[in-house]
């Protein structure tokens, strides 16, 4: 899917998804001339940052 979709389905703006690349941070991408994602990846991502409770979130310095 195009950054359109994709900040669309993760719920973020497209400049965050442009920090998030820049950084080495967010989602798996391709880039062929414009940027794509895979919803699996996508998906695959989101999983990572589960979290139970904000003590997990804090332990591994993910605050997003």
């Amino acid at each position: 899917m195009d950054v359109d979709n994709a900040s669309h389905y993760l719920g973020v703006k497209k400049k965050t998804l442009a920090m998030w690349r820049v950084g080495g941070i967010g989602p798996r991408y391709i880039k062929r001339g414009r940027i794509f994602y895979y919803k699996e990846d996508l998906d695959t991502w989101l999983n990572e940052r589960r979290y139970r409770s904000t003590a997990q979130s804090l332990e591994t310095g993910d605050h997003r």
